[in-house]
């Protein structure tokens, strides 16, 4: 019985270590897999007109609006790689005869002046809008954006009674509708 109880104990001990030290330690994380969203095919906006008619120095005037994605221009890139077709705007103020007063088409690159080197790599030229007849100048509100975002450069297109065109950086908030409540 003397030899079987040493034999037993380390019999034992040696169980107990081979238990709790067997488990062998790897350098193997688990973790799902996350996959980046692949880039689809360019995405293009809608095409829109807009006709708003307006009385200016003592006329009725109309301007129409049209924007149209343009894939003869350069596309721009957001950061997963994903392609974005940029716009031509085309806007034609008529008299009330129908004959044309103000015709000129745009492109992100006739802003190209207001914008910085980020909008002018990865932005497009989103939108042209009436704005407002302030005095001899009719007023449109452009703007250049990030596309699919909220960021936006806004810009003011001001056409005076002598068909003359100037572009400048649009530096007054709106806060008409915030007045409005």
């Amino acid at each position: 019985m003397k030899k079987i109880i040493p034999t037993l104990a380390i019999g034992l001990m040696a169980a107990a270590v081979c238990g709790c030290g067997g488990k062998k330690e790897t350098d193997t994380i688990i973790t799902t897999k996350v996959e980046k969203a692949k880039p689809t095919a360019p995405i293009r906006m809608q095409d829109y007109t807009q006709e708003r008619e307006f009385e200016w120095n003592g006329s009725e005037m109309t301007s129409e609006i049209r924007r149209t994605a343009d894939d003869s221009l350069a596309m721009v890139a957001d950061e997963t790689g994903q392609k974005f077709v940029d716009n031509r705007i085309e806007l034609v103020v008529r008299r009330s005869d129908g004959s044309t007063f103000f015709k000129k088409t745009f492109t992100k690159n006739t802003f190209d002046d207001h914008l910085d080197d980020d909008y002018r790599r990865t932005g497009i030229l989103e939108g042209l809008v009436f704005d407002r007849v302030e005095g001899n100048t009719v007023r449109f509100a452009a703007s250049v954006s990030h596309p699919q975002t909220d960021e936006y450069i806004p810009l003011v297109v001001s056409v005076t009674r002598t068909g003359q065109m100037s572009i400048e950086r649009d530096t007054q908030l709106d806060t008409s509708a915030i007045e409005e409540e």
